[in-house]
């Protein structure tokens, strides 16, 4: 069942059901996959304009589908991007944030909210 505002039949359901479809093939349980489909399309929808609230970090970062699971449980770098790091520590006031790499940045995060 797609989230709450998508009608049946439209381009947003089909996404809801091709996501949710992929997400089972590749192993997820049916709850997750119905979890992650409805916060792709949810996500895309924010992006278009299509639903009334929004999150800065779903209009401002990459899609998902340009994404392609970076940040999904694959082996490597993941979590959040450097951007959304380095924003965080402009708003914590770190200093020397701009020379930090994305580990340095996660790092001195961690570090500033735990204190």
């Amino acid at each position: 069942m797609p989230p709450r505002g998508v009608k049946k039949g439209t381009k947003r359901a089909r996404q809801y059901e091709h996501v949710k479809r992929s997400q089972r093939s590749q192993g997820r349980s049916e709850g997750r996959a119905k979890e992650i489909a409805a916060r792709t399309v949810q996500k895309e929808r924010a992006r278009s304009g299509e639903s009334r609230q929004r999150s800065r970090t779903s209009t401002r970062d990459i899609s998902s589908g340009r994404r392609g699971g970076q940040r999904s449980g694959r082996s490597g770098p993941r979590g959040r991007t450097r951007e959304q790091l380095y924003n965080d520590a402009k708003r914590l006031n770190i200093r020397g944030r701009s020379n930090m790499n994305k580990r340095q940045l996660q790092a001195a995060v961690n570090r500033k909210r735990g204190s």
